[in-house]
Protein backbone atom coordinates (compact mmCIF):
# COMPACT_ATOMS: atom_id res chain seq x y z
CA UNK A 1 0.00 0.00 0.00
CA UNK A 2 1.12 3.49 -0.73
CA UNK A 3 -0.62 6.52 1.26
CA UNK A 4 0.15 9.67 2.27
CA UNK A 5 -2.34 11.89 4.23
CA UNK A 6 -2.39 15.00 6.57
CA UNK A 7 -5.38 16.07 8.48
CA UNK A 8 -7.54 18.80 7.92
CA UNK A 9 -9.21 21.03 10.27
CA UNK A 10 -12.30 18.93 12.24
CA UNK A 11 -15.24 20.58 11.72
CA UNK A 12 -18.06 20.53 14.62
CA UNK A 13 -21.45 21.29 15.05
CA UNK A 14 -23.31 21.38 17.90
CA UNK A 15 -26.75 20.04 17.96
CA UNK A 16 -28.98 21.59 20.74
CA UNK A 17 -32.05 21.93 18.92
CA UNK A 18 -33.46 21.06 15.82
CA UNK A 19 -32.34 24.41 13.55
CA UNK A 20 -28.64 22.59 13.51
CA UNK A 21 -29.81 19.80 12.24
CA UNK A 22 -30.20 20.96 8.94
CA UNK A 23 -26.55 23.04 9.58
CA UNK A 24 -25.03 19.24 10.13
CA UNK A 25 -26.19 18.15 6.50
CA UNK A 26 -25.10 20.96 5.07
CA UNK A 27 -21.80 20.35 6.44
CA UNK A 28 -21.85 16.77 5.58
CA UNK A 29 -22.88 17.48 2.10
CA UNK A 30 -19.76 20.24 1.94
CA UNK A 31 -17.69 17.26 2.40
CA UNK A 32 -19.03 14.86 0.32
CA UNK A 33 -18.63 17.47 -2.64
CA UNK A 34 -14.95 17.29 -1.42
CA UNK A 35 -14.96 13.55 -2.21
CA UNK A 36 -16.53 14.26 -5.70
CA UNK A 37 -19.48 11.96 -4.34
CA UNK A 38 -22.11 11.00 -6.99
CA UNK A 39 -25.67 12.25 -6.29
CA UNK A 40 -26.77 9.38 -4.39
CA UNK A 41 -23.57 8.51 -2.49
CA UNK A 42 -23.96 12.33 -1.67
CA UNK A 43 -27.74 11.37 -0.55
CA UNK A 44 -26.37 8.27 1.64
CA UNK A 45 -24.00 11.04 3.86
CA UNK A 46 -27.04 13.88 4.21
CA UNK A 47 -29.65 10.95 5.32
CA UNK A 48 -26.75 9.27 8.01
CA UNK A 49 -25.81 12.91 8.86
CA UNK A 50 -29.54 13.84 9.46
CA UNK A 51 -30.70 10.89 11.39
CA UNK A 52 -27.46 11.33 13.93
CA UNK A 53 -27.54 14.57 14.43
CA UNK A 54 -31.83 14.35 14.87
CA UNK A 55 -31.21 11.35 17.53
CA UNK A 56 -28.44 13.57 19.47
CA UNK A 57 -31.61 15.85 19.87
CA UNK A 58 -34.90 13.14 20.55
CA UNK A 59 -32.34 10.89 22.63
CA UNK A 60 -29.21 12.46 23.66
CA UNK A 61 -30.46 15.46 25.69
CA UNK A 62 -27.89 17.35 22.95
CA UNK A 63 -24.46 17.25 21.52
CA UNK A 64 -21.96 17.87 19.32
CA UNK A 65 -20.90 16.10 15.96
CA UNK A 66 -17.67 16.06 14.37
CA UNK A 67 -17.50 15.73 10.56
CA UNK A 68 -14.17 15.42 8.51
CA UNK A 69 -12.75 13.30 5.44
CA UNK A 70 -10.99 10.01 5.80
CA UNK A 71 -8.22 8.17 3.80
CA UNK A 72 -9.33 4.74 2.18
CA UNK A 73 -7.79 2.15 0.44
CA UNK A 74 -8.81 3.65 -2.90
CA UNK A 75 -10.71 6.39 -2.37
CA UNK A 76 -11.92 9.53 0.29
CA UNK A 77 -14.82 8.42 2.30
CA UNK A 78 -16.67 10.96 5.13
CA UNK A 79 -16.97 10.39 8.44
CA UNK A 80 -19.46 11.90 11.05
CA UNK A 81 -19.14 11.50 14.54
CA UNK A 82 -22.26 11.80 16.99
CA UNK A 83 -21.34 12.64 20.70
CA UNK A 84 -23.99 13.71 22.95
CA UNK A 85 -25.06 13.88 26.89
CA UNK A 86 -27.86 11.56 26.74
CA UNK A 87 -28.90 8.06 29.14
CA UNK A 88 -26.47 5.56 26.63
CA UNK A 89 -28.26 3.11 24.61
CA UNK A 90 -27.29 -0.87 23.53
CA UNK A 91 -26.30 -0.61 20.28
CA UNK A 92 -27.63 -4.10 19.91
CA UNK A 93 -31.59 -3.01 20.71
CA UNK A 94 -30.82 0.31 18.59
CA UNK A 95 -30.25 -1.00 15.70
CA UNK A 96 -33.24 -3.32 16.23
CA UNK A 97 -35.93 -1.92 13.88
CA UNK A 98 -38.88 -0.66 15.57
CA UNK A 99 -36.71 -0.33 18.56
CA UNK A 100 -37.31 3.56 20.14
CA UNK A 101 -36.69 5.20 23.85
CA UNK A 102 -38.58 7.96 22.59
CA UNK A 103 -41.68 6.90 21.14
CA UNK A 104 -40.40 7.06 18.04
CA UNK A 105 -40.50 4.46 15.36
CA UNK A 106 -37.17 3.55 15.71
CA UNK A 107 -35.68 3.61 12.54
CA UNK A 108 -32.77 6.02 12.82
CA UNK A 109 -29.62 3.87 13.36
CA UNK A 110 -30.67 1.15 11.31
CA UNK A 111 -31.25 3.34 8.55
CA UNK A 112 -27.63 5.07 9.25
CA UNK A 113 -25.91 1.68 9.11
CA UNK A 114 -27.70 1.30 5.95
CA UNK A 115 -25.72 4.01 4.21
CA UNK A 116 -22.71 3.51 6.57
CA UNK A 117 -19.79 0.96 5.40
CA UNK A 118 -18.50 1.66 9.17
CA UNK A 119 -20.66 2.00 12.36
CA UNK A 120 -19.41 1.92 15.94
CA UNK A 121 -20.74 3.14 19.20
CA UNK A 122 -19.61 3.44 22.41
CA UNK A 123 -22.21 4.40 25.19
CA UNK A 124 -21.80 5.04 29.30
CA UNK A 125 -22.96 7.41 32.25
CA UNK A 126 -21.27 10.49 30.45
CA UNK A 127 -23.43 9.33 27.30
CA UNK A 128 -23.04 7.94 23.57
CA UNK A 129 -20.97 7.81 20.96
CA UNK A 130 -21.73 7.22 17.45
CA UNK A 131 -19.31 6.80 14.29
CA UNK A 132 -20.26 6.22 11.21
CA UNK A 133 -17.84 6.38 7.77
CA UNK A 134 -19.79 6.43 4.42
CA UNK A 135 -17.79 5.86 1.41
CA UNK A 136 -18.83 5.69 -2.60
CA UNK A 137 -21.03 2.91 -3.20
CA UNK A 138 -18.54 1.57 -5.88
CA UNK A 139 -15.47 1.14 -2.88
CA UNK A 140 -13.73 -2.13 -2.38
CA UNK A 141 -15.20 -4.19 0.13
CA UNK A 142 -12.40 -3.44 2.46
CA UNK A 143 -11.97 -0.05 1.96
CA UNK A 144 -11.88 1.51 5.44
CA UNK A 145 -8.53 1.91 7.50
CA UNK A 146 -8.28 1.19 10.86
CA UNK A 147 -7.18 4.54 11.89
CA UNK A 148 -9.21 7.96 13.38
CA UNK A 149 -7.90 11.31 13.96
CA UNK A 150 -9.41 14.47 15.33
CA UNK A 151 -7.59 18.54 14.86
CA UNK A 152 -9.37 20.95 16.85
CA UNK A 153 -8.63 24.40 17.02
CA UNK A 154 -9.00 26.40 20.83
CA UNK A 155 -12.13 27.75 22.15
CA UNK A 156 -12.72 30.74 19.82
CA UNK A 157 -9.76 30.03 17.48
CA UNK A 158 -10.56 29.50 13.57
CA UNK A 159 -7.03 27.54 12.83
CA UNK A 160 -5.28 24.69 14.62
CA UNK A 161 -1.83 24.53 15.77
CA UNK A 162 -1.97 20.68 15.73
CA UNK A 163 -1.23 18.94 13.03
CA UNK A 164 -0.11 15.10 11.80
CA UNK A 165 0.43 13.33 8.75
CA UNK A 166 0.65 9.55 7.66
CA UNK A 167 2.71 7.69 5.12
CA UNK A 168 2.91 4.17 4.02
CA UNK A 169 5.13 2.74 1.42
CA UNK A 170 4.42 -0.67 0.79
CA UNK A 171 5.27 -2.15 4.48
CA UNK A 172 6.54 0.72 5.88
CA UNK A 173 4.48 3.21 7.75
CA UNK A 174 5.61 6.81 9.65
CA UNK A 175 3.60 8.89 11.89
CA UNK A 176 3.83 12.06 12.97
CA UNK A 177 2.33 14.09 15.14
CA UNK A 178 3.11 18.04 15.68
CA UNK A 179 1.81 20.42 18.24
CA UNK A 180 2.92 24.16 17.05
CA UNK A 181 3.90 26.39 19.76
CA UNK A 182 1.15 28.22 21.51
CA UNK A 183 -1.89 28.54 19.42
CA UNK A 184 -3.30 30.66 16.32
CA UNK A 185 -2.01 31.27 13.02
CA UNK A 186 1.52 31.39 13.89
CA UNK A 187 1.38 28.11 16.02
CA UNK A 188 -0.54 26.92 13.00
CA UNK A 189 2.00 27.96 10.28
CA UNK A 190 4.47 26.14 12.32
CA UNK A 191 2.71 22.71 12.66
CA UNK A 192 1.39 22.98 8.87
CA UNK A 193 5.23 23.74 7.81
CA UNK A 194 6.51 20.56 9.89
CA UNK A 195 3.26 18.39 8.78
CA UNK A 196 4.56 19.02 4.99
CA UNK A 197 7.99 18.45 5.78
CA UNK A 198 7.02 14.61 6.84
CA UNK A 199 4.77 14.24 4.32
CA UNK A 200 7.09 14.50 1.89
CA UNK A 201 9.54 12.06 3.26
CA UNK A 202 10.02 8.26 2.97
CA UNK A 203 8.98 6.38 6.07
CA UNK A 204 12.64 6.04 7.73
CA UNK A 205 14.91 5.91 11.01
CA UNK A 206 12.55 8.08 13.28
CA UNK A 207 15.17 10.42 14.64
CA UNK A 208 15.93 11.17 10.69
CA UNK A 209 12.51 12.09 10.30
CA UNK A 210 12.46 14.36 13.41
CA UNK A 211 15.43 16.12 11.86
CA UNK A 212 13.39 16.61 8.57
CA UNK A 213 10.95 18.01 10.30
CA UNK A 214 13.29 20.41 12.53
CA UNK A 215 14.24 21.03 9.15
CA UNK A 216 11.14 22.07 7.72
CA UNK A 217 9.71 24.21 10.92
CA UNK A 218 12.88 26.25 10.77
CA UNK A 219 11.84 29.94 10.44
CA UNK A 220 9.10 29.41 12.41
CA UNK A 221 8.01 29.61 16.04
CA UNK A 222 8.82 25.37 16.45
CA UNK A 223 6.44 23.40 18.66
CA UNK A 224 6.70 19.36 19.85
CA UNK A 225 6.54 16.57 17.61
CA UNK A 226 7.18 12.82 17.69
CA UNK A 227 7.66 10.18 14.94
CA UNK A 228 6.49 6.38 15.05
CA UNK A 229 7.93 4.72 12.32
CA UNK A 230 6.48 0.87 11.88
CA UNK A 231 7.88 -1.93 9.82
CA UNK A 232 4.72 -3.57 9.38
CA UNK A 233 6.44 -6.76 8.00
CA UNK A 234 8.48 -7.07 10.88
CA UNK A 235 6.31 -5.41 13.48
CA UNK A 236 8.79 -3.51 15.08
CA UNK A 237 7.91 0.39 15.94
CA UNK A 238 10.62 2.80 16.36
CA UNK A 239 9.44 5.99 18.26
CA UNK A 240 11.46 9.16 18.60
CA UNK A 241 9.84 12.63 19.99
CA UNK A 242 10.83 15.94 21.03
CA UNK A 243 8.75 18.10 23.45
CA UNK A 244 4.96 17.33 25.03
CA UNK A 245 3.68 14.92 22.44
CA UNK A 246 2.19 12.08 24.58
CA UNK A 247 2.51 8.65 22.96
CA UNK A 248 1.26 5.29 23.50
CA UNK A 249 1.42 1.73 22.85
CA UNK A 250 -1.84 0.02 23.98
CA UNK A 251 -3.07 -3.86 24.65
CA UNK A 252 -5.30 -5.61 26.16
CA UNK A 253 -3.60 -5.62 29.49
CA UNK A 254 -1.42 -2.98 29.34
CA UNK A 255 -0.43 0.84 28.40
CA UNK A 256 3.19 1.30 27.59
CA UNK A 257 4.55 5.11 27.54
CA UNK A 258 6.49 6.35 24.56
CA UNK A 259 9.25 8.76 25.70
CA UNK A 260 10.06 11.76 24.66
CA UNK A 261 13.02 14.33 25.03
CA UNK A 262 13.17 18.24 26.11
CA UNK A 263 13.77 20.53 23.27
CA UNK A 264 11.61 22.88 20.39
CA UNK A 265 11.71 21.32 17.08
CA UNK A 266 12.35 23.85 14.38
CA UNK A 267 14.48 25.99 16.91
CA UNK A 268 17.01 23.99 19.53
CA UNK A 269 17.29 19.92 20.61
CA UNK A 270 19.97 17.85 21.38
CA UNK A 271 20.38 15.18 18.92
CA UNK A 272 16.43 12.92 18.67
CA UNK A 273 16.77 9.54 20.22
CA UNK A 274 14.95 6.66 18.66
CA UNK A 275 13.90 3.77 20.81
CA UNK A 276 12.62 0.93 19.48
CA UNK A 277 9.54 -1.96 20.42
CA UNK A 278 7.67 -5.28 19.59
CA UNK A 279 4.02 -4.90 17.93
CA UNK A 280 1.76 -7.69 18.67
CA UNK A 281 -1.59 -8.06 16.82
CA UNK A 282 -4.49 -6.05 18.42
CA UNK A 283 -2.28 -3.16 19.58
CA UNK A 284 -3.37 0.39 19.02
CA UNK A 285 -0.79 3.26 18.70
CA UNK A 286 -2.02 6.70 20.54
CA UNK A 287 -0.50 10.30 19.87
CA UNK A 288 -2.04 13.35 21.07
CA UNK A 289 -1.02 16.89 22.00
CA UNK A 290 -1.06 18.29 25.28
CA UNK A 291 -4.46 19.98 24.68
CA UNK A 292 -5.31 16.27 26.08
CA UNK A 293 -4.48 15.26 29.81
CA UNK A 294 -2.67 12.48 29.70
CA UNK A 295 -3.38 10.80 32.75
CA UNK A 296 -6.25 8.46 30.37
CA UNK A 297 -5.90 4.66 30.90
CA UNK A 298 -8.13 2.81 28.00
CA UNK A 299 -8.21 -0.43 30.69
CA UNK A 300 -11.13 2.73 32.52
CA UNK A 301 -13.34 1.52 29.25
CA UNK A 302 -13.36 -2.34 29.15
CA UNK A 303 -13.53 -3.69 25.57
CA UNK A 304 -12.30 0.07 24.22
CA UNK A 305 -8.95 -0.73 22.87
CA UNK A 306 -10.92 -3.60 20.56
CA UNK A 307 -13.06 -0.81 19.18
CA UNK A 308 -12.49 1.06 15.55
CA UNK A 309 -9.38 3.70 16.45
CA UNK A 310 -11.85 6.53 15.21
CA UNK A 311 -13.81 5.88 18.47
CA UNK A 312 -11.02 5.51 20.98
CA UNK A 313 -10.17 9.22 19.23
CA UNK A 314 -13.40 10.60 19.64
CA UNK A 315 -13.87 9.40 23.55
CA UNK A 316 -10.44 11.10 24.38
CA UNK A 317 -11.71 13.92 23.09
CA UNK A 318 -14.90 14.14 25.02
CA UNK A 319 -13.14 13.08 28.78
CA UNK A 320 -9.92 14.73 28.62
CA UNK A 321 -9.82 17.72 26.30
CA UNK A 322 -8.44 20.40 28.42
CA UNK A 323 -10.94 22.94 26.93
CA UNK A 324 -7.63 25.63 26.41
CA UNK A 325 -5.87 25.00 23.97
CA UNK A 326 -5.84 22.95 20.51
CA UNK A 327 -6.37 19.58 20.28
CA UNK A 328 -4.83 17.26 18.28
CA UNK A 329 -5.12 13.46 18.51
CA UNK A 330 -4.46 10.14 16.10
CA UNK A 331 -5.21 6.30 16.50
CA UNK A 332 -4.43 3.31 14.48
CA UNK A 333 -4.26 0.06 14.45
CA UNK A 334 -0.61 -1.17 12.29
CA UNK A 335 -2.01 -4.43 11.43
CA UNK A 336 -4.59 -3.05 9.14
CA UNK A 337 -1.92 -1.09 7.04
CA UNK A 338 -0.56 -4.05 6.18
Amino acid sequence: MDLTCSGLATRVVAIDEATQVGQARREALALADQCRFTETDAGRVALAATELATNIIKHGRGGTMHLGLVHGRGGMGVELVAIDRGPGFNLAQGLAEGYSTAGSQGLGLGAIRRQAQVMDAWSDARGAIVLTRVYAEHAPAEVDLAYGALRLPMRHETVCGDAWTLTVRGSQLALTMIDGLGHGSAATEAADAGASAAAGADPGPAAELIERVHRGMAGTRGGAAAVACIDLAGQRLQFAGIGNIHAVLCDATAARGLPSHPGIVGVQYRKAQAFDFSLAPGNLVVMHSDGLQGRWNLRDYPGLVHRHPALVVALLQRDFDRGRDDAGIVALRPEAFQ
